[in-house]
């Protein structure tokens, strides 16, 4: 029975964080108002508000006005419901609620940046300052190797950003990025940032090949994808990819 009412706990919790996706980059309150339907404003009602579940009973659409609800909703709350399971199972108690909540931190960067185009300092910088804390009890890191993962993830990114303005006289990683790049380091550690790094760039080339090939429109250097949600994919694969596979990535590394 654990497990089901853990796949239940991460259900609330994703509902949760569907209201701090939507209501944070707006600059809303994430306590008041209750929950409501972003179209009409309809109040919603306690058997409006069950995740996943009313999503279907409702068919996706809101009681009141009869608009489409996004699938983001239920997308997130159900990743969050499966992560939960994904991650104590791996990990165990209590390295499985730390890297529960990086994914819930990811997560919620990853749609803020498809939104928004940006990555607010309270799930970074927060973020960040969680990984600090928590890593004592982090079996992949120690405190100091936490602190100096995000160094690395900060600096390395922050470095590239600069050479990359001073060479085409324009921005090319926002700042959200490498303050991302360091919560990841404060999780990860430093050696852990090379496959991030690689993996979120080589899923941003395929993507942007994929959108290149789906509407025919020339890729240039002024083509504009946020950069987050491959960081924080990058960050997922090398968490729970099988150590023979991080090492044909990086032999020289691992």
């Amino acid at each position: 029975m654990i497990p089901f009412f853990l796949f239940l706990l991460g259900l609330a919790l994703g509902s949760f964080l569907n209201v701090v996706i939507y209501r944070l980059p707006r600059g809303l309150s994430l306590v008041r108002p209750g929950s409501f339907c972003p179209h009409c404003g309809h109040a919603l009602r306690w058997y409006e508000n069950l995740p996943l579940l009313s999503f279907l009973l409702q068919r996706g659409r809101c009681r009141g006005c009869g608009k489409p609800i996004s699938l983001r909703y239920p997308m997130v709350e159900l990743m969050s419901g499966l992560l939960i399971l994904l991650a104590f199972k791996r990990f165990g108690w209590p390295a499985g609620g730390i890297f529960y909540l990086f994914f819930l931190l990811l997560l919620a960067a990853t749609f803020i940046d498809l939104e928004h185009r940006i990555i607010p300092d309270e799930i970074s910088l927060g973020g960040l300052v969680a990984g600090l804390i928590l890593s004592p009890w982090n079996p992949l890191v120690t405190p100091f190797l936490a602190f100096t993962g995000a160094l690395c993830g900060a600096g390395a990114f922050y470095l590239l950003g600069e050479f990359y303005s001073w060479i085409r006289g324009r921005e090319g990683l926002g700042g959200g990025d490498h303050k991302l790049l360091a919560l990841i380091g404060a999780f990860l550690g430093p050696w852990r940032l090379f496959p991030v790094i690689f993996l979120a760039a080589a899923s941003g080339v395929l993507t942007a090949l994929f959108l290149f090939l789906l509407y025919r429109k020339p890729l240039s250097g002024s083509t504009a994808l946020p950069f987050g949600p491959f960081l924080a994919f990058g960050a997922g694969a090398t968490l729970f990819l099988p150590q023979e596979v991080l090492l044909s990535l990086l032999p020289a590394i691992y």
